[in-house]
């Protein structure tokens, strides 16, 4: 069941396509779409209940996750470009679109993902933004020290080119 490692080859869908997946307050997956499946190459019963973190790359900064996850959690929906791993090790990228889903008391029981494609140019900013900030990450021997630091440089790149989150990401 567990992914294995990276094979280089990135997996597409098409444009037509979105990815949709739902997951529980703490990020379990609820519901996937056939393209989610088809993508991670999991069968849907070895993804309900698991954390949709099952899929996540190595190259993708937990910095960007973090503001991800701290947006969210207040209510907001969130983009943001991801890389993915497929079950095989194969990767994919998207353009993900994170909103909560609340209950009749506007309290939030879990959380709603479309993704759809990413254009190719997008990723000549989004690429060297990553390296980067994971090359942050892993300067620290702490993981939590590590984390902050990154996010620290992503909300300072933000501030330099004098945007928030999602300027940046909707402006490319």
């Amino acid at each position: 069941m567990a992914a294995q490692g990276l094979t280089g080859v990135e997996r597409r869908f098409g444009d037509d396509e979105l990815i949709v997946s739902k997951t529980d307050a703490t990020g379990r997956i609820t519901y996937c779409n056939d393209v989610f499946l088809r993508l991670t190459g999991y069968a849907e019963q070895e993804l309900i209940g698991k954390p949709h973190s099952i899929i996540r790359h190595p190259a993708m900064p937990r910095s960007v996750f973090k503001l991800l996850w701290d947006t969210i959690a207040t209510g907001r929906e969130c983009f943001a470009y991801v890389i993915n791993r497929a079950r095989n090790g194969d990767h994919y990228w998207v353009f993900a679109h994170i909103t909560p889903d609340l209950d009749e008391s506007g309290a939030t029981i879990g959380y709603h993902s479309n993704r759809r494609t990413v254009e190719r140019s997008v990723l000549s900013t989004i690429e060297p933004l990553y390296t980067a900030l994971l090359a942050e990450e892993a300067r620290h021997g702490d993981r939590k020290a590590g984390l902050d630091a990154a996010f620290a440089s992503l909300q300072s790149t933000l501030a330099a080119k004098g945007v928030s989150y999602d300027q940046f990401v909707l402006g490319l």
